[in-house]
């Protein structure tokens, strides 16, 4: 019986220059050593074989003397390779490898999708909820929605009732355009901050929203069309501390006493330019809290007395920034009523016509505190070198627009990088047109 010799393979025999593993050739039988080895042994022994088989007749000795063994049965148990002290040369069946495929959406949990999601923006995260059942969910989490800047957004009444659905904590929307809408919420909205201001919604659609608002702080409704029942429904969101009405119309004086007796925590009002008489006015200062520090009053031309400021100083003691420009029927006399507010640093009488340029030069003393002075169309720019002598601790005229309680301080410019702020924060999920 014949066996086929091991033969010994010297590693240090082997190029340095190898090639790369998957260039190597295969380790079958058809490609190692031992097989081409196996096939020149056969070979030789064909050859001799033909040779002592040339004649016609051959002894039946000779036949068997040169007739190829016989193969033996190859072996697939494990360690019976050398039974007998003979080495059979069997292959083993290869392993079926596991499917090695990448990582699954499906398999990573929420938390980590969220955190993901969570750096998305506006829009593409709006792609991403079409995928899949689990990913709209995903997508409309609310701790992805806890601030949103829509500005500019027209036909936008679908965009903000799936908006306001998501217990959103800030929503930023000026100049945009609501269709009519109806909020349809039945739960409390989170709403904290919110700036519509100078927007086109329907007073019945503002309605929706803030009759559902208990936990206001920051608001700006600048410029609408207001009702007695919008601002009834703010009378419940005692929290309120900065409320900026200005240009507002539609409601009364008694409801405005209400509001302003329930957010007794105000501590900047802008209620200026509204479509007020006297009885606004009257209610607006006789019911302001005293926690109040910014208060703009102004654009009453004949509405505001100084009877009504006295009021107001009588109640307010703690107001740091005050503006009454464009009231008409005030005049120097007011002066002395002022001087009892001790923590005044900006004061505005801008075009009160009936306060002369001699009236002014004496504020410095009037006013210790004072560091800003707004007294538009009173002073001519030839006299403003003479009264910023007189003091010249004041900054006088440099603040053109007032930025009580409005979400963007007024001296910053239009079209800047920080011009998307509401209330000196940026919202993490912000439209672009």
């Amino acid at each position: 019986m014949c066996s086929i010799p091991l033969v010994s393979l010297n590693t240090e025999e082997m190029p340095n220059d190898s090639m790369p593993l998957q260039d190597l050739p295969s380790l079958s039988p058809q490609g190692s050593m031992l097989f081409h080895s196996n096939r020149i042994n056969k070979r030789k022994s064909r050859g001799f074989l033909s040779e002592g088989l040339d004649t016609e007749c051959t002894p039946t000795e000779l036949i068997q003397q040169w007739s190829p063994p016989h193969k033996h049965q190859r072996l697939a148990a494990k360690g019976k390779e050398n039974d007998d002290n003979h080495f059979v040369l069997a292959r083993r069946s290869r392993r079926r490898k596991e499917p090695t495929a990448g990582i699954s959406w499906d398999h990573l949990p929420d938390e980590l999708l969220l955190r993901i999601l969570f750096c998305l923006p506006l829009q593409d995260l709006l792609r991403k909820s079409v995928v899949c059942k689990r990913w709209h969910r995903l997508v409309f989490d609310e701790s992805l929605w806890h601030s949103v800047d829509l500005e500019g957004l027209t036909h936008m009444g679908p965009a903000l009732q799936q908006v306001l659905k998501t217990r959103i904590r800030r929503l930023r929307c000026p100049r945009a355009f609501v269709e009519e809408f109806h909020f349809t919420g039945t739960d409390p909205l989170q709403l904290v901050q919110m700036d519509l201001s100078s927007s086109i919604i329907p007073t019945a659609a503002l309605e929706s929203i803030i009759c559902h608002c208990r936990l206001l702080e920051f608001l700006s409704l600048e410029g609408l069309q207001l009702s007695d029942n919008i601002i009834s429904s703010l009378a419940k969101n005692p929290n309120m501390l900065q409320l900026n009405l200005s240009g507002c119309s539609g409601f009364s004086a008694p409801v405005v006493a209400d509001l302003l007796k329930s957010c007794s925590s105000i501590e900047q009002l802008n209620i200026s330019w509204c479509s007020f008489n006297n009885d606004h006015v009257k209610s607006v200062v006789s019911h302001l809290s005293p926690s109040v520090t910014h208060l703009n009053l102004s654009g009453y031309r004949e509405s505001l007395t100084l009877d009504d400021v006295k009021v107001l100083v009588e109640r307010c003691r703690q107001i740091e920034t005050l503006d009454l420009s464009d009231s008409t029927l005030l005049m120097a006399d007011v002066f002395p009523v002022l001087k009892q507010l001790k923590r005044l640093l900006h004061l505005s009488l801008s075009r009160c016509y009936h306060i002369h340029l001699a009236a002014l030069t004496d504020l410095g003393k009037l006013f210790p505190a004072l560091s800003l002075l707004d007294v538009f169309g009173l002073v001519q720019d030839s006299h403003l070198p003479s009264l910023k002598k007189e003091m010249p601790h004041v900054s006088i005229n440099t603040r053109p627009f007032s930025g009580v309680a409005r979400p963007m301080p007024a001296s910053r410019a239009v079209g800047s990088s920080s011009d998307h702020t509401m209330w000196n924060r940026q919202c993490r999920l912000r439209f672009r047109l």
